[in-house]
């Protein structure tokens, strides 16, 4: 009966039409890469971004969540590396002048080969990415006659870097050096973490192993964005750093890499579409890293890192800024062993919350076709998002606007919306606004109706089988709060 996705261009559509995600400035003609949430996608989004808080600050005793600044010190930028090295192998057609990062260049020829063909050249090109071989990937693209979408020529540049930072001026006054009031749009929330590592410990009098976990807006002057919201120039992370003793990484890398895998499958995405990819070449700050990847309709691809990080970041923002960032042993020191004090090593879990938004209604979005008992064709579109995570929990449906049915409606409204989000609406026959509220996700409708007024009981509508039973009107509240927990 259904027909799981996908076609991607449908769901896009789906998104604008039901009010989850529209174009940025799409009145004057849109920003590329930058999207905004509608009604339903800002509740969605608020609650992928609870359900993530809530299980990293509520469910581990020892993880607390802070909110740092977007503008930092522009220091922290070079002591974490990203001055120096925050940047993507780039190529320009000389011809058109567009640049493209390469990766996406070489993946996008190879989705027009087979998937042997494809895996070969996806290979090749990690491999030599992880050489920083810049001279063998412009062959690679050269021998493959890969070109420009805009100009058809295979007439193109020598690799080179690109840093991804934006840069910004700070404050109001003047300065004849421009450098003087330059500061960065964070392209990433974990260094706000780092710099506040003494800050948290001490005054949480936290003890390690600890977590300090944070949400928030994060930019990236990506030149090549596709795939609709899966990678945009402004951005939301949930990133959480565990604080460990050194030499005990590669234990909590373990415990982390299944603990995230575990929560993921919690929110309702199958095992079989999710699966772990160690990375090719590790970054100047690992020493193991591995990216789960969800099989989305443009193939598989990052959900979310867990990184070791060993000691650099705190390393390196003792060295800038010439302080001490250390923690002191209490256990290792009563215990008479040597390095009571130490600079704690780092696991991070890293997730983007657009991408896990992306995951979600990729695989909540579903076309469905079936005969109805008397032959004809029947058909719906359905956002099968589990009922925690809608936006919606419960649509409430007068079957007229007449003889006090809205009035029983609104009491019913009234009772409820203050525990879960609820949905009113009188307008249109009730299978138009049954297949309305499945085309968004809304788990539960209840429909008042004329018996409503004589046993006090009403029909509630399951979503995913479209099954409906006759409750009291009195034990709706508690049934979609047991559907929901």
């Amino acid at each position: 009966m259904a027909n799981e996705a996908k076609n991607f261009q449908d769901l896009i559509a789906h998104c604008k039409e039901y009010g989850f995600i529209f174009q940025s400035s799409e009145l004057y003609d849109g920003l590329s890469a930058v999207y905004d949430y509608g009604q339903l996608g800002a509740q969605l989004k608020k609650n992928l971004r609870d359900a993530w808080w809530k299980s990293m600050t509520q469910l581990h005793e020892n993880i607390v969540g802070i909110d740092a600044a977007i503008f930092m010190h522009p220091t922290v930028w070079k002591a974490s590396g990203h001055v120096d090295s925050f940047s993507d192998p780039m190529i320009d057609n000389k011809d058109s002048k567009k640049r493209y990062r390469v990766d996406h260049l070489i993946e996008a020829f190879a989705e027009s080969l087979n998937k042997e063909a494809a895996d070969a050249l996806i290979t090749q090109m990690d491999n030599l990415l992880a050489a920083d071989d810049f001279a063998g990937i412009k062959k690679l693209i050269e021998d493959n006659k890969i070109t420009c979408t805009i100009s058809k020529t295979c007439n193109w540049t020598d690799v080179r870097q690109f840093n991804l930072m934006f840069k910004t001026e700070f404050g109001a006054v003047a300065s004849e050096n421009p450098e003087d009031n330059m500061v960065y749009l964070r392209p990433e929330t974990a260094q706000g973490i780092f710099v506040n590592f003494l800050n948290v410990q001490k005054t949480g009098r936290m003890k390690i192993p600890f977590g300090i976990a944070q949400t928030g807006k994060a930019f990236r002057n990506e030149i090549v964005a596709r795939q609709f919201i899966f990678r945009m120039r402004e951005f939301e992370q949930m990133e959480m750093q565990y604080f460990i003793r050194p030499g005990s990484q590669k234990q909590w890398y373990e415990f982390w890499k299944a603990e995230r895998k575990t929560w993921l499958e919690n929110m309702g995405i199958p095992t079989t579409k999710l699966r772990y990819h160690d990375h090719v070449k590790l970054a100047h700050y690992a020493d193991a890293a591995v990216d789960i990847e969800y099989e989305f309709p443009f193939g598989w691809k990052e959900l979310e890192g867990i990184h070791s990080r060993t000691d650099f970041d705190l390393s390196q923002h003792a060295k800038f800024s010439k302080k001490k960032i250390q923690y002191f042993d209490n256990d290792l020191n009563e215990a008479g062993k040597p390095y009571g004090n130490y600079t704690p090593f780092v696991i991070e879990t890293s997730i983007g919350l657009d991408r896990l938004f992306l995951t979600i209604i990729s695989q909540a979005y579903t076309e469905e076709t079936w005969n109805k008992e008397d032959g004809t064709p029947d058909s719906r579109v359905v956002m099968r998002i589990p009922p925690k995570l809608a936006p919606t929990k419960l649509a409430i449906l007068p079957l007229l606007k007449k003889d006090g049915l809205p009035e029983i409606a609104r009491e019913l409204m009234n009772d409820c919306k203050n525990d879960f989000m609820c949905f009113y609406e009188e307008k249109d026959a009730i299978g138009k606004r049954y297949r309305r509220m499945d085309a968004i996700g809304t788990p539960y409708c209840v429909t008042i109706d004329h018996q409503t007024k004589e046993d006090q009981t009403v029909t509630i509508r399951h979503r995913d089988t479209m099954q409906q039973e006759r409750i009291s009107i009195t034990e709706v509240k508690k049934r979609v709060q047991e559907g929901i927990s």
